[in-house]
């Protein structure tokens, strides 16, 4: 692919930096915290204390069997202030303690539910996981190797050090082992190095590193949940590629006026999205692009991705798959009708060099 001017203005994607990147995971917000709420009740009044914590959380719950045959546990989660004082939510859960006793008068030959209350603090998850977490060559090319672990031979492969900090994706998962396994494919078997790269949804920044780290010269990475835009620049700036991936929470739909086109556009979302995204992504790429995407499920998810991206004039070139999921890689045959129309009407596509 031949290299073009540069992407990014700087101003639009400032990448941030972080100097102690674990001690900082919660350094743009503060830490959430939560009321678990644990209903234990019996079976015929499980539909109604569902309905109740349902309403008062004000999110998704969870029934749960207990040991007992006639106990069924209703678990929500009620979050609260974080700066808010320790009797914020005694009003909500005295509310739920008379509608359950309003619900256990129609019930009086049943035990009445028991109401247990646990505080929960928003943690880093990745503390969690490293017992879990070593390093693995998750392509030919490239190895992932967590902060803690000391470094090793690695050989021929490069190297993405990181922590997944509050974000999703260390590249165990399989739709990140399909997309980076089409990346690397596309960049040594195929000899087809990007020059301007996009990650859409790019949760740690594994896809976008693995771009920058193959040889692509510019990538933006975009996603618009504010920890995964902290988990990825920490990524970034740990893997000294400040220079070449810049990270954004910018809406990958509101791009348009930077008349820039990428020769790869990586996206490891979800069906839906992606379906939605379809004329964004090709309206962003570049003739002659690549569109790899991921977080597809196999069946009718992959059929209508194919027909979708498809019916926009996108090539299909290959499936990979492993267990459920599949990852796709499509060509873009034609030129952006975006792009047709500006030169039709003379304008220039003139975007600024990265500093």
């Amino acid at each position: 692919m031949t290299p073009g001017s540069g992407l990014f203005k700087t101003s639009a994607f400032p990448v941030g930096k972080r100097d102690t990147p674990m001690a900082a995971a919660f350094s743009h917000r503060a830490r959430r915290k939560w009321l678990k709420i644990i209903l234990t009740t019996d079976p015929a009044m499980t539909e109604a204390a569902a309905g109740l914590l349902t309403e008062l959380t004000n999110g998704g719950i969870e029934i749960a069997p207990t040991p007992a045959v006639d106990a069924e546990q209703v678990i929500g989660y009620l979050e609260l202030m974080p700066d808010g004082p320790p009797e914020q939510a005694e009003g909500t859960i005295e509310l739920l303690r008379g509608m359950l006793a309003a619900v256990h008068r129609y019930f009086p030959e049943r035990s009445a539910p028991e109401l247990r209350i646990e505080p929960l603090a928003e943690e880093d998850w990745g503390n969690d996981w490293k017992q879990h977490f070593k390093p693995f060559a998750i392509t030919p090319h490239l190895m992932i190797r967590p902060s803690w672990e000391p470094t090793a031979e690695t050989g021929d492969c490069a190297v993405i050090e990181m922590d997944p900090g509050l974000a999703f994706g260390t590249g165990h998962h399989q739709s990140t082992r399909l997309a980076l396994r089409l990346i690397d494919d596309l960049c040594f078997a195929q000899h087809c190095i990007p020059d301007r790269v996009l990650d859409v949804g790019t949760g740690t920044g594994v896809l976008g590193m693995a771009c920058g780290l193959f040889g692509a010269r510019e990538v933006l990475a975009v996603d618009n949940d504010p920890d995964a835009v902290a988990a990825a620049a920490d990524n970034v700036s740990r893997n000294g590629l400040e220079g070449i991936v810049r990270v954004s929470g910018r809406d990958v739909t509101d791009m348009t006026e930077f008349f820039c086109y990428f020769d790869l556009i990586v996206a490891n979302i979800t069906h839906d999205v992606l379906i939605a995204l379809a004329p964004t992504l090709n309206g962003l790429l570049a003739a002659g692009g690549h569109l790899i995407l991921a977080g597809i499920l196999a069946g009718a998810q992959a059929d209508s991705i194919r027909a979708t991206f498809a019916g926009h004039g996108l090539q299909h070139m290959t499936t990979v798959s492993g267990e459920e999921w599949v990852a796709m890689d499509f060509v873009k045959t034609k030129k952006s009708e975006y792009r047709s129309q500006n030169e039709k009407n003379g304008d220039k596509i003139r975007v600024e060099p990265v500093a």
